[in-house]
């Protein structure tokens, strides 16, 4: 028993020597901190109380009682005096704070206090805390915390993590489970591609024929989703892809085919290429239903149309109704059909409240590209994801007033593998190399001058699924790489620097996995550093 008794101090020791200050695990990097070294900790003891004006039931009450508590073994009380006391933590709404998600984190003797316009902001600076908590391993043994000042908000405003349970489709508890962790990292939008060749998964009950086949998500669920996300300060944009990647409504609904594609097989997770026609009511009538239903479910500003990936010379290009529309509207090509396709979907997502969001394609899948591939409506936001496009597509938004998100395959898939021989066992169609390093070197803004990338809004880390069969594979292929990603949407790059980074992540990664979160373990950063 001795023996165990000195091992057990030895590794707490250890501990302490690996995570030894309060910014040991602060991850992303605040903005703004100041040490003030001279004064006494704050401590947390039973006598400890929380003072607010928020709302008793608050979330983020309870989070900041559950992060006392696991960290120290103390549960603080509520408090109803607003007086001073020598233990005191402070929860409180301050619209004076500037931004929604700006908050200021103060420790001090007998104060620590977090302060925001929203409770989203509250949130933040909850999270910051509890990373000082596991960084500052030996104080938070004694139950203290080191005096500081933290003044922190965002680079950018939209910090995104992309699932694809169309593909593989996603239980809403493992949903949950994915929120749990990326709120920690401050990402506040979660996009659902809900709709593809693979799978159909919300329900439309207007259209019960979409989910008669394959697993789906109850409007219900959804909006329990919603729920749940939003306490957590998330949105959750909801992605139907079309004009392509449309099997699944096909496999329902075959006669919204092109013409030449009636006798060919609509099977859901086999049948590819395949896309709607742009000549057929009945399609827009479909969509008008289901985008109607979409946005009742989802409270976000945005849906998702995809609009990628669509293989137009081979299906509107042969259709012979959509050729007869080309020659009735004075087309040449048949890609311009897609602003006639889009011109008959966006008013109803407009009509609903909603702004449109797309994929952005331009008039080559590769360099050399000069445009759009059609033209973008200014209310429409873009993603950037083509591998060496992004450069153009920011110069081009720019040009023409749409509102950017970058995902640049080079940096953000991380449905890539992460190490050279740590490809997926199956559906590998030779996919590119995203390194943990890659991905934190990444800059959203590629180093342009301040008013040349002010039309960026942030920042999102895909993860298309056709690889990723259950929750803890996509954990895995997440982190640490969403770590990376993460501080490339918040902080400032003349605060990042890869060096800290890497040890900043080793105390979360150990946490992630105390929590039971799937992680890769990157061994190459230590063995085999990329050359500079």
């Amino acid at each position: 028993m001795k023996k165990y008794k000195f091992i057990t101090c030895m590794l707490l020791l250890a501990g302490c020597l690996s995570a030894q200050n309060n910014m040991s695990a602060l991850l992303p990097m605040p903005n703004q901190v100041k040490q003030t070294d001279s004064k006494k900790d704050f401590v947390i003891s039973d006598k400890t109380v929380i003072q607010t004006n928020l709302p008793e039931d608050a979330f983020c009450i309870a989070e900041l009682k559950k992060i006392v508590h696991e960290r120290t073994g103390k549960t603080p009380g509520l408090s109803s005096s607003s007086g001073s006391g020598n233990s005191v933590i402070r929860l409180m709404l301050d619209p004076s704070v500037e931004g929604d998600e700006h908050y200021l984190l103060s420790v001090s003797e007998r104060t620590v206090s977090i302060k925001g316009a929203t409770q989203g902001a509250i949130l933040y600076g909850l999270m910051t805390l509890d990373q000082i908590l596991l960084g500052d391993a030996c104080r938070t043994l004694s139950g203290k915390i080191a005096p500081v000042e933290i003044d922190d908000q965002p680079r950018f405003g939209y910090r995104s993590l992309m699932l694809d349970p169309a593909r593989h489709f996603l239980p809403a508890e493992d949903v949950k489970f994915y929120i749990d962790q990326m709120v920690r990292y401050k990402y506040n939008v979660l996009q659902l591609h809900l709709t593809d060749d693979q799978g159909w998964r919300i329900e439309i009950k207007k259209h019960p024929r979409l989910t008669e086949k394959g697993e789906f998500y109850t409007q219900e669920e959804l909006k329990d989703l919603v729920h749940y996300a939003a306490e957590r300060n998330v949105r959750i944009i909801p992605e139907l892809d079309i004009p392509g990647h449309t099997v699944a409504v096909l496999a329902a609904y075959p006669e919204l085919g092109c013409s030449h594609t009636d006798t060919i097989p609509k099977i859901v997770g086999e049948t590819v290429n395949l896309m709607l026609c742009a000549n057929n009511d009945k399609v827009y009538s479909l969509y008008k239903d289901i985008l109607t239903e979409v946005a009742s479910v989802f409270p976000a500003p945005y849906i998702h149309l995809g609009g990628d990936e669509a293989i137009i010379d081979a299906n509107w290009g042969k259709c012979e109704h959509c050729r007869s529309l080309m020659k009735q509207l004075g087309y040449t090509k048949p890609t311009e059909l897609m602003n006639y396709f889009f011109g008959k979907i966006l008013p109803v997502v407009r009509e609903n409240g909603k702004k449109p969001m797309l994929w952005c394609e331009l008039d080559n899948i590769r360099m050399p590209a000069h445009e759009y591939l059609f033209d973008y409506p200014k209310d429409a936001v873009l993603i950037t994801w083509r591998y060496g496009l992004t450069p153009l597509c920011t110069e081009l938004t720019a040009r023409h007033g749409n509102t950017l998100i970058m995902a640049p395959g080079e940096y953000t898939y991380l449905d890539y593998p992460q190490y050279k021989n740590d490809f997926p066992e199956f559906n590998n169609w030779g996919m590119p190399v995203t390194t943990l390093e890659t991905t934190y070197q990444f800059d959203p803004g590629y180093g342009l001058p301040a008013d040349r990338q002010a039309h960026i809004a942030g920042v999102n880390g895909t993860l298309w699924a056709e690889a990723m069969p259950d929750i803890n594979r996509v954990t895995y292929m997440t982190y640490p790489r969403g770590l990376a990603l993460a501080e490339a949407g918040w902080t400032q790059m003349e605060h990042r620097d890869w060096e800290s980074f890497k040890k900043r992540m080793y105390p979360n990664l150990s946490e992630l996995m105390k929590r039971g979160v799937s992680v890769r373990v990157p061994f190459e950063i230590v063995r085999h550093p990329q050359k500079k």
